[in-house]
């Protein structure tokens, strides 16, 4: 199974310190061992999934699809006006 990153989801990780990427790659880790890990959105986001993780006191959302041969990070953040900024890059795609 490949993994293919977003242009927003690199950027946003780009921003972490070594600690945090550590944390991200277990939590990536769960999500190719098991893909329902997240919550399938309804309605405008139908077939985008979103895992919740907490790293140190920080809640974040990491959202990805499926696509042919893998599964794409989408984008990562914070709960404000995630699911707003979600929409708005998928419509630009």
């Amino acid at each position: 199974m490949k993994i293919y990153q977003s242009g927003s989801f690199e950027r946003k990780v780009k921003k972490f310190n070594k600690n945090e990427k550590s944390s991200l790659d277990n939590e990536i880790k769960k999500i190719i061992r098991d893909p329902s890990v997240g919550v399938e959105k309804k309605g405008d986001l139908k077939g985008v999934f979103v895992h919740k993780f907490k790293i140190k006191p920080a809640l974040y959302l990491l959202s990805y699809r499926f696509v042919a041969d893998g599964i794409e990070l989408i984008t990562i953040g914070f709960h404000e006006n995630y699911y707003r900024n979600l929409k708005s890059y998928l419509k630009k795609r």
